[in-house]
């Protein structure tokens, strides 16, 4: 499906997205260590809260509240910064700048959605509006999605832990999402519902590239027919050897269906199927290209 909107709407996507989001977190660390400093928190006006959108009509909420960093203090913030620049670049020339644009923004569309649930479920059991459901989403699950879609792409990249400590980024993603879950049973509901919709789009990534083909019936199908042929070969093989062939004990388990040679009587040759035919025809080097194809 990513790849038939791809084609239509594929020049519409924002190149060097990481880009844009680093300047979102840098204005927002501004904000927010400029609030220390001051008695003016613009932070309060920019955080997803379905109230104030609803009813007081703040519709820039929707969009704004990316720009409310992790609470972090300042040194913390720059690695952050530098680190997901890094692997937020990194992971669009990976998976293509269309792609990373449906997964950063299905990661943001996923929790807005998630902050209008909540409060449609709250609002429904308790009856009255309910505001504070900003403070449960924040760009930080948005950055762990970046850094778990990461680490699926390159498990075996090893990286310096605070510039320190050797460690490859599969088990670092496996502390990671330990961390997540301790997180996730110790949250109040309102937070629960917070870290499901903010990784969603991790999850939807994760599925995306996994190889379903080998479980495809079509693929089991023919697996078992490669089965059964190979058993046939090594029972016809065993009872007598072929035409001309000496009684070496060995059996045969590829075959050309032109020439009738195998890969013991020529261990010289190539074996393989053959794409265009149906169904399971094998051919020698000399006759994969030759053949005529069984239709």
């Amino acid at each position: 499906m990513l790849d038939k909107l791809e084609k239509k709407i594929g020049r519409f996507a924002i190149k060097n997205l990481t880009n844009y989001l680093i300047i979102g977190y840098v204005i927002g660390y501004l904000l927010y260590f400029g609030a220390t400093y001051t008695n003016l928190n613009i932070l309060n006006y920019l955080s997803l809260e379905p109230y104030y959108i609803i009813h007081n009509f703040q519709i820039w909420r929707v969009i704004s509240w990316v720009l409310m960093p992790p609470r972090q203090n300042i040194i913390f913030a720059i690695i952050m910064i530098i680190f997901y620049w890094q692997l937020g670049t990194t992971l669009e020339k990976t998976i293509g700048t269309f792609k990373y644009n449906c997964f950063i923004f299905g990661g943001i569309l996923f929790s807005v959605l998630g902050a209008f649930l909540l409060y449609g479920i709250l609002f429904s059991v308790t009856g009255s509006p309910v505001v504070g459901i900003g403070a449960f989403f924040s760009t930080y699950y948005i950055n762990m999605s970046i850094f778990l879609a990461f680490a699926v792409c390159y498990p075996d990249m090893q990286i310096m832990l605070y510039f320190i400590i050797p460690i490859r980024m599969k088990w670092l993603a496996l502390v990671y999402a330990v961390l997540i879950l301790i997180e996730f049973f110790q949250n109040s509901w309102p937070g629960k519902v917070a870290i499901i919709a903010s990784l969603l789009n991790f999850g939807v990534f994760f599925l995306a590239t996994r190889d379903w083909k080998k479980i495809s019936p079509s693929e089991m199908k023919r697996k078992n027919e490669w089965k059964k042929r190979v058993e046939g070969t090594r029972s016809s093989y065993s009872q007598s050897p072929p035409k001309g062939q000496a009684n070496t004990g060995r059996f045969s388990v590829h075959k050309c269906e032109i020439c009738g040679r195998t890969e013991t009587t020529n261990p010289e040759l190539a074996f393989r199927f053959c794409s265009k035919c149906k169904g399971n025809h094998e051919f020698c080097s000399d006759h994969i290209f030759t053949h005529k194809h069984i239709i």
